[in-house]
């Protein structure tokens, strides 16, 4: 997910969300059980949809307190205790599947110790995507072109992720269950964005290369307006949906999230879907009240069971709170506060269980 300006985005996506699939729409994804409860009608998938056959999933990187990925001048990682703790406390609390996000040392040193101490949690492995095209007219967040340079860099950078990606996915073949390539990479409003072609291409060279299934992490209004070339690629469609963000209330969340499912696969029929991100802040000065942990709570809940009921894999985001992210300055910005557990390692409300 791009964490970052998405306030300032909430009237765009007004502006070019299309009309959605009503209640009558006559589109079905196929293998569709019309004995569905109404609201899932168009979504329920066989279990062999399911990622490593789980419902609910959690994305994690783990960086605490001090600590970041890169941002120029080298990452501050955790350590080899610090992931490990991390992995156990997701295993006591039933997550069997992960989600990371790119090829670097972090994921290395998780996927190591998987293996190392024979834990029973399987990887979505992420390529991270670096802009190779400047976004600075869509973006609100780029205040200036990205220097040809720097995209030219971004372009050797990720031909050498995607190496990795593919190294790490067939070294580890017995823990990554699928792969991911790039992350909101191609969304109107991102600030990494990646000509759509030249995806298709790295998804092609991937899926070459690794028996797993191979993805796309986007969000779901890309997904319906541009989706249908790289849909046509992947193995199963990597949707992020967040109604917090588009200015919904609790009570509208789940709802809203299923609107936006019903609404890829009336654009997209017949292919598997997961959600990638889905989640609810629990402090978002962004937010007010809507953000709280009896919310994040009940949308976990909320999701978890319509989940199960249309087989559906979601990552809920995400597993720790994460200071280093968006304004260092806004300690209650909502980047910072995804998390079912504190930066702390305590729990929150919704893992009070």
């Amino acid at each position: 997910m791009i964490r970052s300006m998405k306030s300032i985005h909430a009237l765009a996506v007004a502006l070019f969300v299309v009309a959605g699939c009503g209640a009558g729409s006559d589109a079905r994804v196929a293998g569709t059980d019309m004995s569905a409860p109404p609201e899932s009608a168009g979504l329920k998938q066989s279990p062999e949809a399911l990622i490593a056959g789980e419902v609910m999933a959690m994305a994690y990187s783990g960086f605490r307190e001090g600590q970041h990925p890169d941002r120029g001048e080298g990452a501050v990682n955790p350590s080899d205790e610090e992931i490990l703790e991390d992995l156990n406390i997701l295993v006591e609390h039933g997550f069997g599947l992960v989600r990371m996000y790119d090829t670097y040392e972090n994921t290395v040193t998780t996927l190591e110790l998987i293996r190392e101490h024979d834990l029973p949690i399987k990887i979505l492995l992420g390529i991270w995507l670096q802009a190779e095209i400047s976004n600075h007219e869509n973006c609100p967040w780029l205040d200036e072109p990205i220097p040809d340079d720097e995209l030219a860099a971004n372009t050797i950078a990720n031909e050498a992720s995607v190496q990795r990606g593919i190294e790490l996915a067939q070294q580890f073949d017995d823990i990554v269950v699928a792969v991911n390539v790039g992350n909101e990479a191609l969304v109107i409003w991102n600030d990494h964005m990646v000509p759509l072609e030249k995806v298709i291409t790295y998804v092609r060279q991937v899926k070459a290369a690794i028996d797993q299934p191979v993805t796309v992490a986007d969000n779901y209004e890309w997904w319906i307006e541009d989706g249908a070339p790289l849909a046509a690629e992947v193995d199963f469609l990597g949707v992020h949906t967040y109604p917090a963000w588009e200015e919904k209330t609790i009570d509208e969340a789940l709802a809203y999230t299923i609107e936006n499912m019903q609404r890829v696969a009336a654009a997209l029929p017949g292919k598997p879907m997961a959600i990638l991100e889905a989640g609810w802040a629990t402090t978002a000065s962004e937010f007010g009240e809507r953000a709280s942990e009896a919310n994040q709570a009940r949308y976990y809940r909320e999701i978890d069971e319509w989940a199960r009921d249309v087989n559906m894999t979601v990552f809920f985001f995400e597993a720790f709170d994460e200071p280093w992210k968006g304004n260092p300055a806004n300690v209650d910005g909502a980047e910072k506060h995804w998390g079912v557990f504190f930066v702390d390692r305590t729990p929150k409300l919704v893992m009070q269980r």
